[in-house]
């Protein structure tokens, strides 16, 4: 799969939809909806510790100019990249319970290289609202580039999760959760 057929799946779904939505991103997922958001159904965005680029960037680029803090991406010659086992616990999952996470770390599904090089067009964050949560200890995106994202966004309330791994949404359920539901009535 490619960058633009994630963005399709995502379009087939919300076009299925008979009313506004809220599309809410994780990681690589926030670059899905900062195209997918375009769909006229789309009321808001909501990004989870998650990538927001903007006209011409990628991901790829955004990670250069803000480091990340692991160093266990394993990139196949296949063109296939996934995150070492043995590091998976601690740079993504850290505060998921070990079992968990041992097990995330055993099954994920290797991400094709290029989607992080997708270049944006057209970001739908300028404009629809958006909600996002910083993973303040997240060790796959920086969070100072979470936190320009959240910016330069305009978003209407950013939530600041302190000691919150790439798995935010996991360690801190609640919290994600309130945000989703007050994008789902803030964009009404």
């Amino acid at each position: 799969m490619s960058y633009e057929d994630d963005v399709k799946q995502v379009n087939r779904i919300i076009d299925q939809q008979d009313g506004p939505c809220i599309l809410v991103g994780h990681s690589y997922g926030g670059a899905i909806i900062t195209t997918a958001g375009n769909n006229p159904k789309v009321a808001g965005l909501v990004y989870l510790a998650a990538h927001a680029p903007d006209e011409g960037e990628s991901e790829a680029d955004n990670a250069k100019k803000y480091p990340s803090a692991y160093k266990s991406l394993i990139k196949g010659d296949d063109g296939f990249d996934y995150i070492n086992p043995n590091n998976f616990p601690s740079d993504f999952a850290g505060g998921v319970a070990k079992e968990k996470a041992d097990f995330m770390a055993v099954s994920q599904t290797p991400t094709k290289d290029s989607v992080f090089h997708a270049i944006i067009h057209i970001p739908a964050w300028k404009s629809k609202p958006v909600w996002y949560m910083v993973a303040k200890a997240d060790r796959i995106i920086n969070p100072d580039l979470e936190r320009l994202y959240a910016e330069r966004a305009k978003s209407k309330k950013i939530v600041e999760v302190q000691g919150a791994s790439h798995c935010v949404f996991m360690t801190h359920p609640k919290e994600a959760a309130e945000l989703i539901v007050e994008a789902s009535k803030g964009s009404q």
